[in-house]
């Protein structure tokens, strides 16, 4: 039975009355822009983004995106931004939208769905920001751990899944349910199974993460709902992964405290809030990273990493561990099929350093590597170093025990890795394979300090990869980057930023939308997506060929570099910055004149790397592009 103090609403509208107007008038001008920016995208067959991360493994890259490339990317300009279900008192969606492209709705519409921290599941029309449909199942009386002095409600930062069969979208309410709504219409599907039942205390476990699906090698669909605690980690919670069969309705439950259930009758429980039974007598255990599970289709297996909590092997207790599942979210006796705990576990649980800040991120082949089947593991922070930790860790046996199975200590291949820019790690990284390159894979990860790009291979002489500095740190902001088509994008502090996967380069940034928190950015058909904590959704497409182009010259003369560079037009440019690989070589901003040739000679900083030259374009609405040297 669904608790009795949560609601649920519908909208079908934005707004009325003047509100109405406004946004009827505000979509007309979205709908002829984006008329003008995506005619030649809407006469294709769109590809869908249809989790967080795109795929079941949560990758963060999408390998089908030609709109948008390195060379004109600079050319994006705002499609549109339009407030979340109402636009005076606007809902954040603290996640990423799932884009489903050609649902059949009055003609063919591409979709996006989000799920809002108040419990809102909104569809909107992917290339006007128009609001199609939205439901809610809101907090109500819902406040965290019951707690009157903290006064705060209960709110999700999940995001939504698509059915592989396209017909439904799922969305986690603040009810503890996970809903099934059809895409079109939004019609919430309803019988034996559905709603499903995710916790039976929302106020102390909260859906923290992404809901995500997956397909096995039977061919069965299932969808995959994970449970953490509020920041704070007070409460009666215990994280567990909730596992539904899309076909059968049928769940399944892991808790990763007192796996085998505290009462002994069936794994698959939802335990009670204390003194009511079942329950269990150990807390936290949270899996919050931002995917929530990783499916891995080599081994068809199912991963999930967890934070703090107590680990107790023999007592089925699963605190900071790496822990592999049957597809269907089932272990072996009240286990999980294998796992990985560090030895230094008790620490990281004292220390709050959470092993389960990030879930594995599987990494493709690695040319030269004993090990075919690796993936990297994050830490939250080292406190000794007050910088986060990777480690590579094998899918092919977690512990590295002669005797593969559950309960090992230990077991990372190699050594740990500290996070180059420091701080805490706290999103998901993104993987992705230079085409040029393909057996040295990249990792991009982003926190307080900035986004670093990382490359994971074998050095000469070696059989055993490690981890190695591709670029250095650049920006700074919590949010999880996403790649596509050779292009790394990243809600910073500054602004939404568009960085050369090999290179680190800024190419492109909008610096008028800056305010994020766990947002995560998409990039489909030639559009590139964000929510950001103000309430809004942001869209960007190439623009015509209104930005100007620039191109850039280099001469090196006893020791200085002559940059010259020609700008097609000066219309809309404010000026521009002179770049030495990622650094700034010329201090002040050199402002645009009438001429529409530039030549400046520098005598660049000691130690500069001389390797490649570019120049940033400043343009008066904001955005910024860099144009490397020919």
């Amino acid at each position: 039975m669904r608790p009795a103090q949560c609601r649920i609403t519908e909208r079908s509208t934005i707004g009325r009355g003047s509100i109405r107007i406004a946004l009827t008038v505000l979509v007309a001008l979205a709908t002829v822009l984006a008329a003008r920016l995506q005619s030649s995208a809407a006469a294709e067959t769109p590809f869908s983004w249809p989790q967080y991360g795109f795929d079941d493994q949560h990758t963060g890259s999408n390998p089908f995106e030609t709109h948008i490339a390195p060379t004109n990317v600079h050319s994006l300009k705002r499609l549109y931004q339009v407030p979340l279900v109402d636009t005076n008192a606007h809902s954040v969606a603290d996640g990423a939208p799932a884009f489903l492209g050609g649902v059949e709705l009055n003609g063919l519409k591409d979709l996006l769905f989000l799920t809002t921290k108040d419990g809102w599941t909104l569809a909107l029309d992917a290339h006007t920001g128009k609001q199609i449909w939205g439901k809610q199942y809101g907090a109500g009386g819902c406040m965290i751990n019951h707690d009157a002095a903290r006064h705060e409600t209960c709110y999700t930062t999940s995001s939504p899944a698509i059915d592989p069969n396209r017909q439904f979208v799922y969305s986690y309410g603040l009810d503890g349910y996970v809903h099934k709504y059809q895409v079109a219409s939004g019609e919430e599907m309803q019988d034996t199974h559905w709603p499903e039942l995710v916790t039976l205390k929302p106020f102390n476990e909260k859906g923290s993460s992404a809901l995500s699906t997956a397909i096995d090698r039977q061919g069965n669909s299932y969808l995959y709902i994970t449970t953490a605690g509020y920041p704070g980690d007070a409460g009666d919670y215990q994280g567990h992964v909730t596992t539904i069969n899309l076909s059968t309705g049928v769940q399944h439950v892991f808790n990763t405290l007192c796996s085998n259930d505290a009462v002994g009758t069936s794994n698959d429980v939802h335990f009670q809030q204390t003194p009511a039974t079942p329950d269990c007598s150990e807390t936290q255990s949270a899996i919050w990273a931002r995917p929530g599970v990783i499916h891995d289709p080599v081994n068809d297996l199912i991963y999930i990493s967890t934070g703090n909590g107590t680990f107790d092997a023999a007592n089925h207790q699963w605190g900071d561990s790496v822990l592999a599942l049957h597809t269907d979210g089932t272990g072996i006796d009240g286990n999980p099929i294998d796992s990985y705990t560090p030895s230094d576990q008790a620490q990281l649980d004292a220390t709050d350093a959470d092993l389960g800040s990030t879930a594995p991120v599987i990494l493709p082949p690695i040319q030269g590597s004993i090990y075919p089947h690796l993936a990297v593991q994050g830490q939250k922070i080292n406190r000794a170093t007050n910088a986060a930790e990777l480690r590579l860790i094998n899918l092919d046996n977690l512990s590295q025990s002669p005797t593969r199975g559950p309960g090992n200590i230990g077991g990372e291949v190699g050594s740990r890795y500290s996070l180059p820019q420091g701080g805490f790690l706290m999103t998901q990284p993104a993987v992705w394979v230079d085409p040029a390159d393909p057996g040295k894979p990249w990792v991009f990860i982003g926190n307080e300090f900035g986004l670093v790009g990382l490359q994971v291979y074998v050095d000469h002489g070696s059989t055993t990869p490690t981890f190695h500095l591709g670029w250095a740190p650049v920006g700074s902001g919590r949010p999880s980057p996403v790649v596509a088509n050779g292009i790394v994008y990243y809600l910073s502090s500054e602004g939404i930023q568009a960085l050369g996967a090999t290179s680190g380069l800024q190419l492109w940034s909008d610096t008028t939308v800056h305010s994020f928190h766990w947002e995560s950015p998409i990039v489909a058909n030639g559009i590139l997506y964000a929510t950001d904590e103000s309430g809004h959704l942001t869209a960007y497409a190439l623009a015509p060929a209104s930005t100007p182009s620039v191109k850039l010259t280099i001469h090196r003369t006893s020791g200085q570099i002559r940059f010259r560079w020609h700008v097609s037009s000066r219309k809309g440019v404010s000026g521009f910055y002179l770049y030495a690989g990622q650094q700034l070589i010329h201090q002040s901003l050199i402002k645009v004149h009438s001429a529409a040739t530039y030549q400046y000679t520098v005598q660049p900083p000691k130690g500069t790397q001389m390797s490649s030259f570019s120049v940033r374009v400043v343009l008066r609405d904001g955005r910024q592009f860099s144009v490397s040297a020919t």
